[in-house]
């Protein structure tokens, strides 16, 4: 997910190229989904039947499935919609969003907030962040409905041997631990979090953690999970707290007890035209961004990162377990 300032460092050219060349975006691509889904749940009475509308998200495992679950959804309901997910990066899906190109995806509040917004601080309160983006995107024509508990945000973690060996389970007692202990906090993360204020520094502010830059390691995202696992660079690591490796690998996540990293709460974000079109839209959406929530969020993504299962194969199995949906 892109976030925060180096987004914002890119986000004016990438808007002006998007907005000149929407097929270099990577919008011009899409296909039609062809479910074979009929109302379970959501849906009834087809309230969108005769609809036409695209849906879209960012090309990442979760934003994937995301997106498959919102086009199954409008199927059930009787639309017919064409499949453009799988955009690279925020800015080309956001921006098709926004000018009507796609109608629809599920979209993360911190991101709108800082990315998009250009505001450089979060707001601690998740119903109030998703206020302030909801209030804030009016004027660019897009509608947010309300958000699912899903907060897909910055989070540092631990093996089960460093659980055991140090009792550590929030970011206060690991800053108690690198006071304690100096050197027992060796922390493996992307550059890029090194460097944030939303970050590594800011995180060290928050909690008044010193740890000396020899015991940060800067590696790919990827590569902190099994570094993280294994135990051979680091005792902690960043990790993305609905990344369903984070479960696969048996990793405890660290509770965020002041409440420093941004809420990245997932909900709808809509095209405020073809919300005026097709009002049944909230309706239809509800009841499934209701049920999203991070242990959810990790199951299903573990199913696509870890066990190589297709993304809207798995949306569409969960549509069906739950009876959002039927075939």
């Amino acid at each position: 997910m892109n976030r925060g300032r180096a987004a914002r460092a890119r986000a004016g050219a990438a808007l002006l190229l998007c907005g000149a060349l929407l097929a270099g975006c990577g919008l011009k691509s899409g296909s039609p989904m062809v479910d074979d889904v009929r109302p379970g749940t959501v849906g009834r009475g087809r309230p969108l039947k005769g609809a036409q509308l695209t849906v879209t998200s960012k090309e990442f495992t979760e934003q994937l499935v995301l997106g498959a679950v919102m086009g199954i959804a409008f199927q059930a309901a009787g639309a017919s919609v064409q499949d453009r997910t799988g955009i690279q990066g925020s800015i080309g899906a956001r921006e098709a969003v926004k000018s009507g190109d796609a109608d629809a995806m599920y979209e993360y509040t911190g991101t709108a907030w800082i990315t998009y917004l250009g505001n450089n601080e979060p707001i601690a309160d998740p119903h109030g962040q998703w206020v302030a983006v909801r209030d804030a995107d009016k004027a660019n024509g897009v509608t947010w409905l309300p958000p699912a508990r899903l907060d897909n945000t910055y989070a540092l973690a631990v093996n089960p041997a460093t659980e055991k060996k140090y009792g550590v389970k929030s970011l206060s007692q690991a800053a108690e631990l690198a006071r304690r202990d100096p050197g027992a906090v060796t922390l493996c993360v992307e550059s890029e979090f090194a460097s944030r204020q939303d970050g590594l520094p800011g995180m060290q502010r928050k909690y008044g953690m010193d740890i000396p830059a020899s015991d940060v390691r800067k590696m790919d995202g990827g590569i902190v999970y099994t570094e993280l696992s294994s135990g051979r660079s680091c005792a902690f690591g960043e990790v993305f707290t609905t990344d369903g490796r984070i479960k696969a690998l048996d990793l405890t996540v660290l509770d965020d007890d002041k409440d420093f990293f941004p809420n990245y709460n997932v909900a709808p974000e809509i095209n405020s035209a073809t919300l005026e079109k097709y009002p049944a839209i909230p309706e239809v959406l509800a009841p499934i961004t209701a049920k999203l929530d991070n242990a959810l969020a990790r199951e299903l993504n573990a199913k696509v990162a870890v066990q190589g299962q297709d993304p809207h194969t798995v949306a569409l199995e969960w549509m069906l377990s739950e009876g959002f949906v039927k075939d």
